[in-house]
């Protein structure tokens, strides 16, 4: 009974039996209450610091989860049963009478026992099981059943019909000149007696419409249809729908003839298709017919030489004919064994019954109203069973769909259901007007019904549930589905396009869905201060609800019906909050409190959040949005809230330093408060990101303000430290304190920790310039708390090694006082294993880059200890000296200690080249300690160009002579020393060491009153060996004095140039002038400190060469000013 037009006319019809809901109000489902949910931890204590940043903690929370777009993984968690749609068991047909009840038995035997056709493989075929199967669904006695049964058999047979569908054909054979054919078709009814076949000796024939009056037989076919021409081609197209009647089902037979369509034609029309032909056996068919033609003077020649050419044809009995129809193609077959033909022609056969001996039918009921009654009969039968099962494909019937209501079906079902109709929608005849406008009230129930589950859509399908969402995918699809069929109805079920009722439903549904969270979160009948809990919870369960519309609705909605949920739903959303929070921060921007100014931030937030998400999806713009300019009224509160927390952190900071022991935590090497202290900066900085502020002239101010709270609670705790270690007890003896080097860890994390929180804390570009990525202010805040905290680690070196300075002079004076006897090593020794021992302790408490802070204020210690030992031991062998020298190289490579230690070119620096450079002097004669003063001379170079000024001279060496000639020519920016602002100067040319030249004395130029840019052009003589000019040291020093008449003379400057590179000495001079050479500017300059220290070497020798060198120095410096 399941035919295609009754697919058509009855399946989406059994979703509902309702009017239409454009026609009629909607009834309201229940609303579904929102789930309670805990409330929110109450608003912090001022004062106490461990709630406020316990609150502050959970904020942070919240925001990590939001700073990307979800992805689907993560929110389809469950894969439990999805929720129970809404069922109504009065919906569906009428209850029947029990007179109609047992007519409608009757019926149902009726079609059991004379139905007609082949069965299935998926059909009972067994007539006993189909009739006990009626007798348990009807519920009758055996007799009843009996009984009934009889009735039916003596009532006359019904009278059956085959509806048959040309629809096409393909690869038939070429029959005209021009390669294609005209083809059309002409089918019938063959009765058993229309089909005789005499026996003989001929070729075998089968039966064909049109094999010529010739024969003399009769028409054998009861009646005759033929399908249109289909010219030129060999695959027709027809899409004709006959039907015929039937006298015997087990030997009736459908026959099909399939005919090429030939028109006369004359010689010219022939002629003028030939540039048609198509191929050689074409041309040679036209040629043919051609001369036929021509034969016949241009006239059509016999009938037969132009009568239709026979293509195939077809005979299919019609038991044959499979109860549920078929759409096959079938292969052409020739009338005779000499026949050629090829192709396959489609057909859509259907068996069905005309006339029917039942109570229905003889009341008029008809057989799509059967049909309905019987199928709802049998599925609230298999229900009550409790076996239902979805018929196993889409020939079952959509009239299941009624049911959809009562108890509740598979949507991949009716489907598959769908899917099938639209496959034979369009070669299907055209239906009657009690089904089709059954069929359009099927769709329009159908759509009424998913239009309210979508209104209720996050109860029915919630967005963590894959099988929900598996449920709206295949009921997005129905509807999808449903739409194609709308251009095809006469009366049509939608007044408009699906696709805007869609809308509308989502649209109606997110407000209902709002209003019911707003009413259960923070209803508008509380007052403001109480309503701001339930908003920020209101807030948050808008955004959670987006993240599920963008990560898994959107995708399904803009696939399958092309609507953009995701945008649709944040839009309406987006203005309903920001209509509330606009009206709720006007109000409460006259009672703001601390408990309000808390509320009022986390809504912030939680608003931010929102416009982010919106922003972070490509191609979105937020200045669209009703929520721009949101955050103006909030600023008062969260200037307030940043106040808070400068006064809750110190708080916080406060009770860490106070349980803090000042010991280590385990597997680190700081102690608990510095742990505390790093997490809340982290969250202050965390936050200022999470706040984002919009304003950058506001932001600036609120980021300056925060950025110095943070540098203040920073000092903060390191004065706490400060106290806190001073109030410790402390070991006698104890050279290394563990709480120093606890409290020292502490300082350098909080240094690296408060220092990244800072750089955290940049506002948007434009509010302030920027230096290194940084605003300005923020820059200079930053570095100057650096600096701080590194004084601070740096005052807390210096009291750490203290303790080991007076441990550290004992060691140094034992190797000043041991005995020349005892080897080096043996001297140094206990040193050695000190250190080893402090540094081991040092190394296990401390942190690397701590370690390295007290290792070079170790090694500035013990430099210090050991010039101070060179300074008291004065007069003592060589080998005092080389011991000392031996120790500095020992304590370099302790300190190096293979490179994990300071670098080396940080050991050798500062004081390292000062002592180094005592202990070699030390370890020299006196004249190379001489020789070393004058080298130190020509490698000084001068750092004050500028300030006394510049000397040019030229010096070159006579060889013939033997003399050495220096030429002064003059001065320029010479230091005013009179009180006239100007000078009168004169300058001294020496020639240096004293002991390289002993016959040669100083001299000096005439004096220049009144003027810093002498001009002297005086010449002097040097009677010299050149081998002693070019000894290493030698030298001619120019010292530039200003000459007092009624005073000491004044020290301006001095310059000094090496004998070893000036002309004649570097090469002999060959023959010419001996003023040769270019002028050389001197910068003069002020003796510096290594130049100095030959000198004291000097001082503390006792031999008469060393003394009279340093009196004649000393005379030197009583003119000179005190250094600079």
């Amino acid at each position: 009974m399941s035919t295609l037009l009754e697919i058509k006319s009855s399946v989406l019809r059994q979703v509902q039996v309702c009017p239409s809901f454009r026609r009629r109000t909607e009834e309201e489902p229940g609303s579904a209450s929102a789930d309670p949910q805990e409330p929110a931890t109450g608003a912090w204590k001022p004062g106490d610091g461990v709630e406020f940043f316990t609150q502050m903690r959970l904020i942070l929370k919240k925001e990590e989860g939001r700073r990307s777009l979800p992805c689907p993984e993560v929110l389809l968690r469950s894969s439990s049963p999805a929720p129970t749609e809404p069922v109504d068991p009065n919906r569906g047909l009428r209850a029947l009478t029990q007179e109609e009840v047992e007519m409608l038995y009757e019926e149902a035997l009726y079609t059991v026992l004379y139905r007609a056709g082949t069965m299935g493989p998926d059909q009972v075929d067994d007539q006993e099981a189909l009739l006990s199967y009626l007798q348990q669904v009807f519920g009758t006695s055996p007799e009843e059943h009996a009984e009934a049964i009889e009735r039916v058999k003596k009532a006359k047979a019904p009278t059956y019909a085959l509806k048959v569908s040309v629809m096409r054909a393909k690869n038939l054979l070429a029959k005209d000149p021009n390669g294609f054919s005209d083809p059309y078709c002409m089918l019938g009814i063959l009765s058993a007696s229309g089909t005789p076949r005499e026996p003989g000796p001929h070729k075998e024939q089968r039966f064909s419409f049109r094999k010529g009056a010739k024969r003399g037989s009769p028409q054998p076919a009861k009646s005759i249809q033929v399908t249109e021409v289909k010219s030129s081609t060999l695959n027709p197209v027809w899409k004709e729908h006959f039907v015929f009647e039937i006298e015997d089902v087990s030997t009736d037979q459908l026959h099909l003839d399939i005919w090429d369509h030939d028109d006369d034609v004359s010689l010219v029309e022939a002629c003028r298709k030939l540039n048609e032909v198509i191929g050689l056996k074409g041309m040679g068919r036209y040629f043919k017919q051609i001369v036929k033609s021509a034969r016949a003077n241009g006239k059509a020649g016999p009938t037969e030489d132009h009568t239709d050419d026979f293509l195939g044809c077809l005979n299919i009995p019609i038991w044959e004919v499979p109860v549920a129809g078929e759409d096959r193609w079938f292969k052409l077959e020739p009338r005779s064994s000499a026949s050629r033909v090829q192709g396959d022609c489609q057909l859509v056969l259907k068996l069905i019954t005309t006339q029917r001996d039942t109570g229905m039918s003889q009341r008029g009921r008809s057989g799509f109203l059967s049909y309905l009654l019987l199928l709802s009969r049998l599925l609230q039968f298999e229900h009550r069973a409790e076996e239902v099962e979805a018929p196993s494909g889409p020939r079952g019937s959509w009239v299941s769909s009624r049911h959809h209501q009562t108890c509740t079906l598979d949507y991949g079902y009716l489907l598959g259901l769908l899917e099938d109709m639209q496959a034979h929608w369009e070669e299907a005849a055209s239906l009657p007007q009690e089904q089709e406008e059954s069929l359009a009230d099927s769709f329009s129930a159908f759509s009424e019904f998913a239009l309210r589950l979508l209104r209720q859509l996050r109860d029915y399908f919630p967005a963590t549930n894959s099988t929900a969402i598996h449920r709206l995918e295949l009921l997005l699809r129905c509807l999808d589905k449903l739409q194609l069929f709308q251009p095809s109805f006469e009366v049509c079920p939608f007044e408009t396009e699906l696709n805007t009722d869609i809308t509308a439903a989502l649209k109606r549904g997110n407000r209902e869905w709002y209003d019911r969270l707003l009413n259960a979160k923070s209803p508008r009948e509380q007052p403001g201060p109480q309503r701001l809990a339930g908003l920020v919870e209101l807030v948050d369960a808008v955004y959670e609800d987006l993240q599920s519309c963008y990560s898994i609705y959107a995708s399904l909605f803009h696939s399958i019906i092309k609507i953009d949920f995701f945008t649709l739903t944040f839009r309406q959303l987006e203005r309903l909050v920001a209509e509330e929070v606009w009206v709720l921060t006007e109000d409460l921007s006259s009672k703001m409190t601390l408990e309000v100014a808390s509320r009022l931030f986390e809504l912030y937030l939680s608003l931010a959040d929102i416009q982010r998400f919106w922003s972070s999806i490509l191609g979105r713009d937020s200045r669209s949005l009703a929520l721009v300019g949101i955050h103006a009224p909030f600023l008062p509160a969260v200037k307030l809230w940043l106040q808070v927390l400068r006064d809750q952190a110190k708080w916080r900071l406060q009770g860490a330093v106070d349980v803090d022991t000042l010991e280590p935590m385990e597997n680190s090497k700081h102690s608990s408060s510095v742990a505390t202290a790093s997490l809340c900066f982290s969250h202050i900085q965390e936050l200022w990101t999470c706040l984002a502020w919009p304003d950058p002239v506001q932001a600036q101010g609120l980021g300056t303000q925060l950025s110095q709270d943070l540098c203040e609670a920073a000092l903060f705790y390191t004065e706490l430290l400060r106290k806190k270690v001073d109030t410790q007890p402390r070991a006698s003896g104890e050279a290394v304190s563990e709480p120093l080097c606890v409290v020292l860890n502490n300082v350098e994390l909080l240094r690296r920790a408060a220092g990244q929180a800072l750089r955290g804390l940049a506002w948007p570009e434009g509010a302030a310039g920027l230096t290194g990525g940084l605003p300005r202010a923020l820059l200079n805040c930053t570095q100057a708390l650096d600096e701080d905290l590194q004084r601070e680690a740096c005052t807390v070196t210096a009291h750490l090694t203290s303790k080991m300075v007076g441990d550290i002079r004992k060691y140094v004076q034992h190797i000043s006082l041991s005995p020349d006897s005892i080897q080096n090593d043996e001297a140094v020794a206990p040193l050695m294993k000190y250190l080893d021992e402090k540094l081991a302790l040092l190394n296990a408490l401390l942190e690397k880059e701590n370690l390295n802070r007290v290792l070079e204020a170790l090694w500035e210690l013990l430099l210090q200890a050991i010039l101070q030992a060179l300074g008291t031991n004065l007069d003592v062998s060589a080998d005092f000296y080389s011991r000392f020298h031996f120790t500095l190289e020992a304590l370099v490579t302790f300190f190096h200690a293979d490179g994990q230690g300071l670098p080396l070119e940080n050991l050798r620096d500062g004081s390292y080249k000062r002592l180094e450079e005592e202990l070699r002097l030390h370890k020299c004669s006196t004249r190379e300690c001489i020789e070393q003063y004058y080298l130190d001379k020509l490698k000084q170079r001068s750092l004050e160009h500028n300030r006394c000024g510049r000397l040019s001279v030229r010096c070159y060496y006579e060889a013939a002579e033997q003399r050495l000639v220096v030429e002064v020519l003059h001065a320029a920016d010479l230091l005013p020393l009179d009180a006239n602002g100007l000078s009168d100067p004169f300058v001294i040319v020496e020639l240096g060491p004293p002991h390289f030249f002993p016959l040669v004395h100083s001299q000096r130029t005439q004096v220049k009153s009144r003027t810093l840019h002498p001009v002297y052009d005086e010449l002097f003589y040097f009677s010299v060996p050149a081998e002693v000019c070019r000894r290493r040291g030698a030298c001619v020093l120019f010292t530039v004095m200003d000459h007092d008449w009624l005073s000491t003379n004044d020290f301006a400057g001095e310059a000094a140039l090496g004998l070893g590179s000036i002309g004649g000495i570097v090469r002999p001079q060959v023959g010419g002038s001996t003023r040769t050479g270019q002028p050389i500017t001197l910068h003069l300059r002020r003796p510096r400190a290594q130049v100095r220290s030959a000198l004291r070497m000097l001082e503390g020798r006792t031999n008469r060469e060393a003394q009279e060198f340093v009196k004649r120095l000393r005379e030197l410096e009583k003119f000179m000013e005190a250094d600079p």
